[in-house]
């Protein structure tokens, strides 16, 4: 019967299935004439119409699968349609010996007893008994993930392996699964687009081990196996983890049932996109999105004694989605009221605010009297502020690296970016790897700012560089990232293509470096920038920008 009628599932093993294995739902059963029918070979429920054929919605066994299994063991089938009168039919090794009447509730139990006692050969590739243990309950796991309003219950030898109760979402059902912990490390996945839907969860990218997450990924309902798709996942983690962490994934796909063919796999075990393409762009956008989203805004705290605007908390000012490190300074920029900033930290990247106006996303900016809240630098490498929830710490480096990287990444997107003409040119000597680096790439280093020209044998001239920022050391950087590009490093091998490898290499190498000296101008502005970002939470490498001491951790370190 279709699977949403299908509330119980029980199954039950002895010695990892070779003694018994044993598997009961409460569904719509059978009459008897299906019971038997459904034993024949070939014989199959999916199909009514012709056009059935490339379109099949329903699960269950394959037409030869029954008839299979009761070909080499002791099989019964019990079944009943309603409550009161069922069937039970008995075969052995591939003959049914009886059919007969059975009293029980609505349902269908099957029973394999002695699996391949006839056929001694086949039964010498069984695994050992745990192993085909470990195997049923993964098959089990991903039936519970695949329908979490079912339950489920394991059994092994009499001793509980899995008891998974209805559950009204995903989230309930991995909860029930690995525990309330689990969840918590995990953000939703939500996305559509041209027909296509995507559900599911991912883990946080703080959470995720290099050990290998759990990745589970279905379509229409149906387990399947992709590693291009969870190729694409990893693509879409790139910057927010560091190389070879495989994070965790639960990704529904919905297609219309043309559009994927599940017949492709003799254990259905992989599928066929008819738009590969598509479904893999969705799978990258959802992922992303669902990154992007992660990390909103700090609502910092305002110096005491100062009133808030109009309206807010009496011990906070602005809104939780407002990334604002200095309120003062941006009412006095949306009116037009106090001095400018006296150092432009930061160059914009096309199309963002500029220094000098209001950040998206910040609350409407009136002509207030507030005092920006205090933000500290520690050891010359972190940045402190207080937070409504407790206290914020930024590495500094980091988290330029995510805003260097974004901006450049940009100015790819649009053309190019501006450059400053050098007082006096930078003249570079390269070994052969690097020079014939520098010729394949000059194209791509003039668009992010680098003006370079041949000046004799492996020499170049560099006439004219990006400025991302006042400390900005045109050469070093430059030298560190022709070396990198030339010799390959995990962070530009990891990137996607020669956009990214060089945003990478010179979002890592032009960053602010720990130990310099940051003004509160600049830290203020750091704060700006970096919560303007995408994927604020994590730099490049996809080490953390942000970690964040929550209020009742200090209460508890203080035994409050």
């Amino acid at each position: 019967g279709p699977s949403r009628r299908r509330r119980t599932r029980s199954i039950r093993l002895r010695n990892g299935g070779k003694t018994e294995i044993r598997v009961g739902d409460d569904g719509c059963g059978m009459e008897r004439r299906d019971a038997l029918l459904s034993l024949d070979r070939h014989a199959t429920s999916k199909i009514e119409r012709a056009e059935d054929l490339s379109q099949v919605s329903s699960f269950g066994f394959r037409g030869e699968a029954l008839p299979s299994i009761a070909a080499v063991s002791r099989f019964q089938l019990d079944t009943a349609p309603g409550e009161g009168i069922g069937t039970r039919i008995r075969v052995e090794a591939g003959r049914v010996r009886a059919a007969e009447d059975l009293a029980r509730r609505r349902g269908t139990t099957v029973t394999v007893r002695s699996l391949f006692h006839n056929v001694p050969a086949r039964a010498k590739f069984l695994r050992s008994a745990a192993a085909e243990t470990r195997a049923a309950s993964e098959a089990v796991l991903l039936l519970a993930l695949a329908n979490p309003e079912v339950e489920f219950h394991l059994e092994s030898n009499g001793r509980e392996l899995l008891h998974s109760v209805s559950a009204r979402t995903l989230g309930d059902r991995l909860g029930d699964l690995w525990g309330a912990d689990y969840v918590a490390s995990l953000i939703r996945v939500a996305t559509a687009e041209a027909g296509l839907g995507l559900e599911g969860m991912i883990e946080r990218p703080s959470q995720a081990r290099p050990r290998g997450g759990r990745r589970y990924l279905f379509v229409n309902g149906r387990p399947f196996r992709d590693p291009g798709l969870a190729r694409v996942v990893d693509e879409a983690y790139r910057t927010t983890v560091v190389e070879r962490v495989r994070p965790s994934l639960f990704l529904f796909l919905t297609l219309p049932p043309g559009a994927v063919d599940v017949n492709v796999h003799p254990a259905k075990a992989e599928v066929r996109f008819r738009d590969r393409a598509g479904v893999e762009a969705l799978v990258r956008s959802g992922v992303s999105n669902a990154l992007g989203e992660l990390t909103s805004a700090p609502t910092l705290s305002r110096s005491a004694g100062e009133p808030g605007p109009p309206g807010s908390p009496p011990e906070t000012y602005g809104r939780d989605t407002a990334p604002s490190a200095s309120v003062r300074s941006r009412a006095e920029r949306a009116t037009g009221t106090g001095p400018a900033p006296q150092l432009a930290f930061f160059v914009p990247r096309p199309g963002a605010a500029p220094p000098n106006g209001p950040v998206p996303g910040s609350f409407e900016l009136e002509a207030i009297e507030v005092a920006p809240p205090e933000l500290w630098q520690l050891h010359r490498r972190y940045i402190l502020a207080s937070t409504r929830e407790g206290l914020l710490i930024v590495d500094q480096h980091s988290a330029h690296e995510r805003v260097l990287f974004e901006e450049i990444m940009s100015r790819f997107e649009s053309g190019g970016g501006e450059s400053q003409r050098l007082l006096f040119p930078i003249v570079l000597r390269l070994s052969p790897t690097e020079h014939a680096a520098v010729e394949e790439l000059s194209g791509l280093l003039r668009r992010i700012g680098f003006e370079i020209e041949p000046f004799g044998e492996r020499t170049v001239i560099v006439t004219a560089s990006p400025h991302p920022h006042a400390r900005f050391d045109a050469e070093r950087c430059l030298r560190e990232m022709i070396r990198e590009l030339a010799e390959g490093s995990a962070l530009v091998d990891s990137a996607r293509n020669q956009h990214e490898r060089i945003a990478k290499s010179m979002a890592c190498k032009g960053a602010i470096k720990a130990g310099e000296a940051l003004t509160p101008e600049e830290m203020a502005e750091l704060f700006d920038r970096l919560f303007a970002t995408d994927l604020p939470s994590h730099d490049v490498h996809g080490r953390p920008t942000i970690v964040r001491l929550p209020l009742v951790e200090l209460d508890r370190r203080f035994e409050r």
